[in-house]
């Protein structure tokens, strides 16, 4: 099992990703590491997080929504966090 993820900055810059360890994939955008756009405007913010199956699925999942309008991208995050507020990335896999 794998996340799709979206950090964001205060000014609600996006990047979306996907990982098999989104708890340690977050602690490397906080601390500069990693994607350099993350780096360059500061996006490591936890703001969304889904479970998929597999490591393909997640990348499918992931150019999915990368390929949305920002609208239909804010509107996902807004679905299940309204406020914007940091998430705390899941410690494990479900198992």
């Amino acid at each position: 099992m794998c996340y799709v993820y979206i950090v964001a900055s205060i000014n609600r810059v996006l990047y979306i990703g996907s990982s098999d360890d989104v708890l340690q994939r977050v602690r490397d955008h906080k601390a500069g590491r990693g994607a350099t756009f993350t780096k360059k405007y500061r996006v490591h913010r936890l703001v969304y997080f889904e479970v998929v199956e597999s490591r393909s699925a997640a990348m499918r999942r992931e150019s999915e929504i990368k390929g949305w309008r920002r609208e239909k991208k804010i509107a996902l995050i807004r679905s299940i966090n309204p406020d914007w507020q940091e998430l705390e990335p899941p410690a494990q896999l479900p198992r």
